[in-house]
């Protein structure tokens, strides 16, 4: 499929242990299309957010993605402009990421799955950015005949002094993983995930790729950190994978 693909897209509205929450679905208008869990990142769902779901959605997958920040508002996204004219927004981001646990956020997958339609026997990959790619991790340990792939781009927090660092675990991982990083990331450095990197380093289903210069966030087109080759190389390297797992 193309980027011309007509989509169907929605925000569904359903109910968690903490309340309400939205989901946003983005899928081919017609046929079925294999299931893709999306976790979003720090800044929240924004345009952005939008724009890959529907690029990714053009690419022939159902992706769904649930407001995480659901607990302290609806839809709450804090676009670039927006934190460049309130600096103070940083440290409201930061509040909002550190409030989150990795229960938490599984339930809220969990629920979004439901909301669709989503049966415990359905194939689905994963894929998440920043913050979301630990939640990949969780997903492919907690739901290894459910979760069949998984993507991280950019990652944070694959490995802590906690006892349940997922570096502790990611030696055993049994479902494929693409992982990519740049070497220039001022946020989340490859040293700060070197544990984790080294627990999957004899895996041949993992696949870590580093980007010469890239920052952190260098997902998303417009952004100071946009870093196109890696961005597209992600973007590639996902889909094929999904490709194998899911179709």
């Amino acid at each position: 499929m193309s980027e011309a693909t007509s989509l169907h897209e929605e925000i569904l509205e359903t109910e968690t242990d903490d309340g309400p929450m939205a989901v946003l679905r983005k899928r081919p208008s017609e046929g079925a299309a294999p299931r893709v869990a999306m976790f979003h990142d720090g800044p929240g769902i924004r345009k952005a957010t939008h724009a890959f779901m529907q690029k990714l959605a053009a690419s022939g997958y159902d992706v769904i993605c649930p407001d995480l920040y659901h607990r302290a508002g609806r839809l709450i996204g804090i676009e670039p402009e927006q934190r460049a004219a309130d600096p103070g927004l940083g440290a409201k981001m930061w509040e909002l990421i550190q409030a989150m646990t990795d229960d938490g956020i599984q339930h809220d997958m969990d629920v979004a799955l439901a909301a669709v339609g989503v049966t415990d026997d359905e194939p689905v990959g994963a894929i998440g950015f920043c913050l979301g790619a630990r939640a990949v991790y969780r997903m492919l340990e907690r739901r290894p005949q459910q979760c069949r792939a998984g993507a991280m781009w950019h990652p944070s927090f694959l490995a802590d002094d906690e006892p349940d660092s997922p570096h502790l675990t990611a030696g055993g991982l049994r479902q494929p993983l693409f992982i990519g990083i740049g070497d220039a990331d001022q946020t989340q450095s490859i040293e700060m995930h070197q544990r984790f990197f080294d627990a999957v380093e004899s895996l041949e289903h993992v696949t870590v790729e580093v980007f010469a210069g890239a920052d952190h966030g260098f997902t998303w087109p417009g952004y100071d950190s946009y870093h196109q080759e890696a961005s597209d190389r992600c973007f590639a390297a996902t889909t094929e994978l999904f490709a194998g797992a899911l179709r």
